[in-house]
């Protein structure tokens, strides 16, 4: 097969699982390293021409990354297209095998299977969970808001998103708001915004800072596989005193 990704996640989801497959992808889709494939622009703006051009045999694209009126165009002008919709975890194991076994028609990778068990392992860091504020980005200030995967992930660690509740999935949010939310931790991931130690944690006095992996938080791939781990150990390190005397050890790493 012949297959142009347009999603950073499946892109290396499907080069994992099976190198030589992926024809085209996107400028973003930078795992795994030394990905060597045509690069068809971004998610929001890709190139057409260029993906028709390579005569794929299947468009892999999501229902929130690309934008309608591109996979219609594809789909106009003969292209296969596979639309992802991811919302939670659950929902991601079965996209992906959806995306790997029917689209793709390869074997089950093992490295789905490992990501399964290692979530099925979680157990939340807090009881009750820590409420907590998840910035996405800054100038305007937006969080997560409604039915987010990020937000399930952090849900199933202990990490009670204040904005959950909210109608928007993605609310901008003043930031005197933001302080005064009752949160007591404030998670700051390094995309689709690159927080840091210096650029993030300053807005919010007196809450301590989790710096997040983005990929681990947002991507729907290979890099579930680590997620519980990756994330559990930077809210943890971040936890505030009052939780982190409560907050449930994890379980020992199966064998």
């Amino acid at each position: 097969m012949r297959v142009v990704s347009l999603v950073p996640s499946l892109t290396e989801a499907v080069a994992v699982s099976a190198p030589g497959l992926l024809v085209g992808a996107t400028d973003w889709c930078e795992h795994p390293a030394g990905l060597d494939v045509v690069r068809v622009r971004g998610t929001k703006n890709p190139d057409l021409a260029a993906v028709l051009a390579l005569k794929p045999d299947l468009v892999i694209a999501n229902e929130e990354e690309n934008r309608p009126q591109d996979l219609d165009a594809l789909r106009a002008a003969g292209a296969p297209v596979l639309v992802t919709e991811i919302r939670d975890l659950a929902q991601a194991f079965r996209e992906l095998e959806r995306v790997l076994v029917d689209g793709c028609r390869l074997l089950r990778p093992r490295w789905l299977d490992t990501a399964e068990e290692a979530w099925a392992a979680v157990r939340p860091l807090a009881d009750p969970p820590v409420p907590a504020v998840v910035p996405i980005w800054r100038r305007p200030w937006m969080v997560l808001g409604r039915d987010t995967f990020a937000g399930d992930l952090l849900a199933r660690l202990g990490i009670r998103n204040v904005y959950a509740a909210h109608p928007e999935r993605y609310p901008r949010i003043p930031l005197e708001r933001l302080r005064d939310s009752g949160a007591a931790l404030v998670a700051l991931p390094d995309e689709p915004y690159r927080f840091t130690a210096d650029d993030g944690p300053e807005a919010f006095p007196g809450l301590p800072p989790a710096l997040l992996s983005g990929r681990h938080l947002t991507w729907y791939g290979p890099s579930l596989t680590e997620a519980p781990a990756v994330i559990g150990a930077a809210l943890r390190a971040a936890l505030p005193p009052a939780h982190r005397a409560r907050y449930a050890s994890p379980p020992p790493p199966r064998p």
